[in-house]
C-alpha cells in the first residue's frame, strides 16, 4: 500500500513541479539589456578618479529606482524622467571636486565589447545605453548594465532564481522518514 501511495504522490509532485517551473527564466536577449556608459573627460588621473566617484554617486542615486524595474522600456522611461536629476548629481560631484566641465546625458544604441558579469556574459554588439558624457568625453570609460540591474544589485544571480516550497513534498518526506 505504501508503494502505491508513493507512486501516486510522486506523479502528483512531478506534475505540480512541471506546471510551476517557469520557462526560459534566465534567458534575456541582448535587446532586453540597458547599459550605462560613463565617459571621462580625459585620461588624467584626476578625470579618471572623478569618473569613478560619479559612477558611485549614480549607482547610489539610481538603485532605488531601478532595482525592481520589470522591463527595459520602463527602465529607459525612468532614466529619461530622471535625466535632469542625473545630470545634477554629476554636476554636484564635479563641483565638489573642483571641476567645471559640462555633463551630457542621452539614450543611444551603441557598440559594446564582450563583457562578463558574474555568470552572465554579454556578447559584443549594439545595445541601448544611457550615455553620461563628462566634459569632452575623450577619456577611458566605465560601463555596466542597468537593466537587468547587474551593477545595481550585488546578487543578480540570486534575484533571477525562483525557489519553490512544496507542502506536499514536505508531507511526503515526513511520511517516509
Amino acid at each position: 500500500m505504501k508503494k502505491i501511495i508513493f507512486i501516486v504522490v510522486a506523479v502528483i509532485i512531478v506534475g505540480v513541479f512541471a506546471v510551476m517551473l517557469p520557462q526560459k527564466q534566465n534567458e534575456v536577449s541582448k535587446y532586453d539589456y540597458l547599459r550605462i556608459h560613463i565617459r571621462a573627460n580625459s585620461n588624467t588621473d584626476a578625470d579618471q578618479n572623478v569618473k569613478y566617484q560619479i559612477k558611485d554617486e549614480l549607482v547610489g542615486f539610481l538603485t532605488p529606482y531601478l532595482s525592481d524595474v520589470p522591463s527595459k522600456d520602463e527602465a529607459i522611461d525612468i532614466v529619461e524622467s530622471l535625466a535632469v536629476q542625473i545630470k545634477q548629481v554629476c554636476i554636484n560631484k564635479l563641483k565638489e571636486k573642483g571641476f567645471c566641465y559640462s555633463v551630457n546625458i542621452k539614450v543611444s544604441n551603441e557598440y559594446f565589447p564582450t563583457r562578463t558579469y558574474n555568470n552572465t556574459t554579454l556578447e559584443s554588439g549594439y545595445y541601448d545605453a544611457i550615455i553620461v558624457e563628462l566634459g569632452s568625453a575623450s577619456g577611458d570609460n566605465w560601463w555596466c548594465v542597468m537593466y537587468p540591474p547587474l551593477c545595481f544589485v550585488n546578487n543578480f544571480e540570486n534575484s533571477m532564481q525562483i525557489n519553490f516550497k512544496s507542502k506536499v513534498l514536505e508531507w511526503f518526506k515526513k511520511l517516509f522518514d
